[in-house]
């Protein structure tokens, strides 16, 4: 059993509805996902909760604003979404964080939203997902600042090197790798992947973008993060088996439940 810890299955990625993709992600032994609700407005919040809780066995969600959104999160939108983030299927805020690679808002605006959003997670006791790309100082720096670690939370996909991950797993966060890692040119992300602790690591697909080799270029889905999976661990030189047991039993430990194979319900606790 496998757990997609961040994929997005809003309509405009998948047109024809998110039941198509989810089977065959069933089918190829992956059994839980978390949803992520970010977007330019707070619709793909509502719609991340929504699907978690019309299938609460095998989905939790996840609700937030994106960096590159960050220019959105005014009050009323951030009363919204604490509201969403409050819902009992809801198991982490985020994705949040840094995107200076792109900079669609700008760079103070990202760091208010980002801290709000801290504080959102801590007030709720919820783990926060973490978007970080060419800002890992100032990354960092705000998790510090702002008692991140209180609650922790994940580095989601996973693209720094080992002097970040350190921090970071002395935050409290934990690792999530995603296709990157198949990538033959990702040398840092894969001495981390081999590195960190295996109780430490998650895995997932950030559907539908980065695709894993074998699929590099193509629309990436949830089925897909088997081949992550798999690649780490060849880069750790265990069984993929392992791999799965390790990251499910992370992921029910990180995100505070379980996930169900399709058909079933919860298992009791």
């Amino acid at each position: 059993m496998l757990i997609d810890t961040h994929c997005h299955l809003d309509p405009e990625y998948l047109p024809e509805g998110p039941e198509a993709a989810l089977v065959r992600a069933h089918a190829a032994g992956v059994h839980g996902f978390v949803v992520i609700g970010v977007g330019h407005s707070l619709a793909a919040a509502h719609q991340a909760v929504a699907l978690a809780n019309s299938r609460s066995g095998d989905i939790a969600a996840a609700v937030g604003v994106h960096p590159h959104d960050a220019s959105t999160l005014d009050d009323a939108a951030y009363e919204t979404l604490a509201a969403l983030a409050a819902d009992m299927n809801v198991v982490a805020v985020g994705e949040t964080g840094l995107d200076f690679h792109y900079d669609h808002s700008p760079r103070d605006v990202q760091k208010a939203a980002f801290a709000r959003q801290i504080a959102l997670a801590r007030r709720l006791r919820k783990p926060i997902v973490v978007h970080t790309r060419t800002a890992a100082a100032e990354t960092l720096e705000i998790l510090k600042s702002e008692g991140a670690a209180d609650v922790g939370g994940i580095i989601h996909c996973f693209s720094e090197d080992r002097a970040f991950a350190k921090e970071a797993l002395d935050l409290g966060f934990d690792l999530s790798f995603s296709g990157i890692v198949t990538f033959k040119s990702a040398t840092a992300v894969h001495d981390v992947a081999a590195w960190a602790p295996l109780e430490r690591i998650l895995v997932e697909t950030d559907s539908p973008y980065l695709a894993p080799v074998p699929f590099r270029g193509k629309p990436c889905e949830p089925a897909y993060v088997v081949h992550t999976a798999a690649r780490i661990a060849a880069l750790r030189g265990v069984s993929p088996e392992v791999i799965a047991d390790a990251t499910t039993r992370n992921a029910c430990r990180r995100f505070g439940r379980t996930f169900a194979p399709l058909g079933e319900g919860l298992p009791e606790a």
